[in-house]
């Protein structure tokens, strides 16, 4: 199979990236700096991503709001220009068939970004089901996407754009970098402060080197904004959750708004509602929860959760070494008698058992900038 590459590839090459498939492109995975060097650096200043795999998504129309909140729980109709938003799109049984960021660029234009792996099931999502009512532009090969993160993200961003200084978490607008007209927002995936950056995919490069350039700035790759992510306790689609698991099983409940609720004035209205309402009443037999691994053995994705006669009691869906909090960190689903904070449990690692304690989230204090 031929993997697709993002406008950064041959920049990636330059600067020494090892490369691997991903999404079914070609990604950076590390830098020479290496993964633990390139996680601290992000915490410490800031920390250069290219996330142009990822699906980027148009919706044009007076009725793409209404159209939108028909597949997902969340509150598009009265989002306002310049925020977005996290949602996810659920199928009938209240399953998780992607997660998004939705963003309203004006009155009747909303922008969107999915995940690289679901891309093309999404867009045929959302053409089968609200064709008729919006325009849907895919925007994927149009342009690139990359992520400034990092607590020196605005001091580098704002000597581009001064105004960007201004913006808070989730805030979503337009900015002039190097003359080009860009969609920026102030967020990520890493629990840090910072940027995500939507810029045509022919200035892509210059814009990279031109924020590469700056002396806080480093190239980081997947391994990194892999153990950024699991400190801060974010899901990644296809491993905390898939259709198998609702926002309920995937201790999400937050992404329901309270107007979609079951008791909210625009209640349900999204696929698999009935489910979900019914789990939030009745509670779930699992649940995703934080896991802190009392050995310094790391723990991986797919591991086996046993309690202490050793009878299987979830599995780890999200696990490695947290380099900010110099142990292992880990995340799974446990049978809901075991998901109380503190609860001692033991992963099975190489058929030996591992003492693990179910942790709140996120393991590292997340420093988004709220104003």
């Amino acid at each position: 199979m031929t993997l697709a590459k993002t406008p950064l590839h041959s920049l990636h090459l330059e600067l020494g990236a090892k490369m691997v498939p991903f999404a079914g492109y070609d990604m950076p995975v590390q830098y020479p700096l290496g993964v633990m060097k390139e996680h601290l650096h992000t915490r410490e200043q800031a920390g250069l991503f290219d996330v142009s795999h990822m699906g980027q998504i148009r919706l044009r129309g007076s009725d793409a709001a209404k159209a939108l909140e028909t597949l997902v729980p969340v509150d598009i109709i009265d989002l306002p220009v310049g925020l977005q938003r996290y949602a996810v799109f659920t199928d009938a049984n209240g399953g998780i068939l992607d997660d998004l960021m939705v963003a309203r660029l004006g009155a009747d234009e909303l922008f969107l970004v999915v995940n690289a792996a679901c891309k093309d099931q999404d867009l045929a999502h959302l053409r089968a089901h609200i064709g008729d009512r919006c325009e849907i532009e895919p925007l994927f090969e149009a342009r690139a996407l990359l992520a400034l993160q990092g607590p020196a993200a605005v001091t580098v961003l704002a000597r581009l754009a001064p105004e960007v200084a201004k913006m808070t978490f989730m805030q979503f607008g337009s900015a002039r970098l190097l003359g080009v007209e860009c969609y920026v927002s102030r967020s990520g995936y890493t629990g840090e402060d910072g940027y995500e950056i939507s810029v045509p995919a022919d200035k892509a490069e210059a814009l990279a080197r031109a924020l590469l350039a700056e002396p806080e700035v480093q190239a980081i790759g997947l391994g990194a904004r892999d153990s950024l992510r699991l400190e801060a306790g974010l899901c990644l689609y296809g491993h905390d959750m898939d259709t198998a698991t609702t926002p309920i099983d995937a201790s999400l409940a937050w992404a329901i708004s309270k107007v979609r609720r079951a008791d909210g004035e625009r209640a349900g209205g999204f696929p698999g509602a009935e489910r979900i309402f019914a789990q939030q009443r009745e509670g779930v037999a699992a649940k995703r929860v934080g896991l802190l691994p009392q050995e310094r053995v790391p723990v991986r994705e797919g591991a086996e959760i046993v309690d202490a006669d050793g009878t299987v009691i979830g599995r780890v869906s999200s696990g490695g070494f947290g380099p900010t909090l110099g142990g292992p960190v880990a995340m799974g689903y446990v049978n809901a008698a075991h998901a109380a904070l503190d609860s001692e449990i033991w992963a099975v690692v190489r058929g030996k058992r591992v003492a693990m304690k179910v942790a709140k989230t996120p393991f590292v204090p997340q420093r988004y900038y709220r104003g």
